[in-house]
Formats: structure tokens, sequence, C-alpha cells
């Protein structure tokens, strides 16, 4: 099964994106009038300036394009309070990457430094007030997400509605977060447990939430689908998650391994996820696929920092034998094709051409974009 998207689609796709991105950055631009900075610190200026880097450099916007195709499923009407939320939900990102960065100590992302190391560079020997600073900045942007949607030009009733969508999602990701991190204390974390961290750290805020507040700004109450739109966001951020992870262990796969990946796996060398002791899908199959010598060589390097390529080669040499790789890569495809199913049974609800979409999108990151 290979998706087809046609080029009014993605000129659309592109369409978001290059007006969102403008957008972005003039909300930036006034974010001094927005709120009282203290004068005269240099302190905060540079907060909102590394905020300002991270935020813009934001590759696919796949939560923008999905908010606003999720309108299209109602209406292809210009409607009130889309900007505002897409605003909220890249903000809500940037405040979710900043911590997550401090959480791994990762020094990149989106191909530049970490929030969290621009600031260790720039306090060197003072590494408490480099961390202090990093944990406020993704503070300041979590809350600059839901102050977004309170100035929205749009009805108190769906400025409201937005909020809660948002203040639950922010809720349920911090929550997931947490599940992340009890993931590594498991030697052997149940695939189900997996799902379920997915779910929460990603699939929500990244694909149900823009789900969500895309249908309540059209003016469609999203309470009655919030099933079906679930199980589709669950399905695709898994099958998402498991193609980042065999990224991590593999590189490019596939008749098109040396294109670039549609989903991209920013800023994470081949092996981080070892060297970080991540118990993710790949390192779960891994594990679950070894015993003897093979899986006390890939007990030995999970977590060590300073784990050699060649024990990393040694590595995928034994999970390529152990049919690791195809495990994988047939999960990746049978949750995507899932959820393409999924959202093809919307089609009694909303408008077909819209729906096609949605059931195009699991398929065509998998396949890459064309």
């Amino acid at each position: 099964m290979h998706a087809t998207v046609n080029a009014a689609t993605l000129e659309r796709v592109f369409g978001h994106r290059t007006r969102f991105d403008a957008r972005f950055g003039q909300y930036f631009d006034s974010l001094a009038g927005r709120f009282d900075l203290p004068v005269p610190s240099r302190y905060v200026p540079r907060c909102l300036e590394l905020l300002r880097d991270l935020s813009m450099r934001g590759g696919k916007r796949l939560r923008v394009v999905l908010l606003y195709e999720a309108a299209r499923l109602v209406t292809t009407e210009e409607v009130p309070g889309l900007a505002e939320a897409a605003l909220s939900i890249e903000l809500l990102q940037t405040h979710g990457l900043v911590h997550d960065d401090i959480i791994d100590d990762a020094p990149l992302r989106r191909g530049g430094p970490s929030t969290y190391y621009a600031y260790r560079s720039e306090f060197p020997g003072h590494g408490a007030t480099a961390l202090g600073l990093a944990v406020l900045a993704g503070d300041l942007a979590g809350f600059l997400s839901t102050q977004v949607l309170l100035e929205a030009e749009a009805p108190v009733e769906l400025r409201q509605a937005l909020l809660g969508v948002q203040t639950r999602t922010a809720a349920e990701t911090v929550a997931g977060q947490i599940a992340d991190l009890e993931r590594d204390a498991h030697a052997l974390p149940d695939e189900e447990f997996l799902h379920t961290v997915t779910d929460f750290k990603s699939a929500r805020y990244s694909i149900l939430a823009p789900l969500t507040m895309g249908l309540l700004a059209a003016g469609e109450d999203p309470a009655p689908h919030r099933a079906r739109l679930h199980r589709y966001a669950r399905l695709v951020g898994i099958s998402e998650q498991m193609r980042d992870d065999y990224l991590d262990l593999f590189g490019p796969f596939g008749e098109d391994a040396g294109a670039a990946p549609a989903v991209p796996v920013a800023d994470k060398s081949t092996g981080a996820d070892i060297r970080s002791g991540r118990r993710t899908y790949a390192v779960r199959a891994l594990l679950a696929a070894t015993t003897g010598a093979d899986a006390a060589l890939v007990e030995a390097a999970l977590g060590d920092p300073r784990c050699q390529e060649a024990t990393l080669e040694r590595i995928r040499e034994i999970a390529r034998a152990a049919g690791v790789d195809g495990l994988l890569r047939a999960e990746i495809r049978r949750h995507a094709e899932a959820a393409a199913a999924e959202a093809a049974s919307w089609e009694p609800y909303w408008r077909a051409e819209a729906v096609e979409f949605f059931r195009s999108l699991p398929m065509w990151n998998v396949d890459r974009m064309p």
C-alpha cells in the first residue's frame, strides 16, 4: 500500500507552513509589547531570543498542518482562532523541547544548539545558572502558549474551549515525560507500556490536540468523536515513534535509504538511544531477541556515553542477524496501515476530500514524501 498525495494537497500543506512561519516570526517580534519585561534585565531578552531561535527552526510543522486540515474536515472557509491555536501548539512544542533537552542532556536540537547547551556555553563553570535559565525558558514558552489563546480574536466560548484542550494536553504530556523516564527503569519494558508512553508523551499533543482544536475552531463539537480521533492519533504516533527508534539504531531503510526521512529524526546521531540507555521500541526488540554474550554486550553498551562506534556496529549486526530490522519495519507499516483504515472510517462524518488527507498521511510518512 502506497499513499498518494496530489499536487494541490502538497501546495496547500506548503502554504500552511509558509504562512505560519511568517506569523510566528511576527509573534516573536511583538512579544515585548505583550507583557511587561523587567528593565534593564539582559537575561530576559536573551531568553526570548533563544526561544525564538529554537521555535523558528521548526521543521515540518506537522502540528500546524494537522490543525488546519482538521478544520477542513468541516469547512473550507476561513475560521477564527486557528492562527492563535497554531501559535499555541508550537509554543507548547518549544516548551517541551527545551525541557526534553535538559532531561536528555542533549547538546543539539533542530540543527543548532539546544537552549540548555546555549546557556551552558554562555555560563561556563556556572552549571546551576545555566540549568536554571533553561528550565525557566521552557516554563516561559509554556505560559506563553496559554496566553496566546486568551488573546485570540475569537468568541470567548471558543477561546475557553481551545484553552481547555491545550491545558489538558500539556498536563498529559508532562505525565508522559514522567512515564518516559520510568520506561528506562525497566529491564525489558512491556510493549503496551511503550505504547502508553508514546501516546501521552507525543501522540496526544502532536496529533490529537491539533485535530481537536481544528474541529473546535471550525464549529464542530469534537467530544462525540474523541475515541476515533484518539485511535488515529495513537496509531500514527506509535508508527512514527517506532520509525524514529529504528532510524536511531539502523539509519534509513527501504528503497529510499538515501533520501531524507519524511518524519525527521532531528539531532540524534545513530546510536544515541543506546548511549543514553533509552529502552526504546528498537532497543526492546533487540533485547527480546538476544541471549547470552550478545545480550550482555547490548546491556553493557546501554547507558554508556563513551560506547565506541565499533561496538554499535556489532550491535547492529546482532540486531540484523536476529531479524530485528525486519520486525520493526513490519510493525511501523502495520500501525500506519491501521491508522489509514481508521481515518477512512471517518467518511460518514466529514468532508470526503479532507478525510482523504488523513487517510494518506500515515503511509505518506512511511513511504517518504514524493
